[in-house]
């Protein structure tokens, strides 16, 4: 029964599945760029150089550092 039950409702429930699908996706794609140790690595660089070039202040750059050292695990 569950077979059939599920065949007939699939013109239904098949856009939500294959949305939901694709949002959980999404979902662990942006995770795992998020969490990215070179990515990481590349933003602190990138920061560095906005600091130099005095883009941003030490008090800016310090919070950004901070947030990017602990999303690759070097403070807890």
């Amino acid at each position: 029964m569950g077979l059939l039950r599920r065949l007939l409702f699939s013109p239904v429930t098949a856009p939500a599945d294959t949305a939901l699908w694709v949002a959980r996706k999404v979902h662990e794609t942006a995770e795992r760029e998020l969490n990215d140790p070179a990515a990481i690595r590349g933003a602190l660089v990138e920061l560095e150089g906005q600091l130099l070039a005095g883009e941003i202040d030490d008090e800016t750059y310090d919070a950004a550092e901070h947030d990017l050292l602990s999303r690759l695990g070097m403070l807890s």
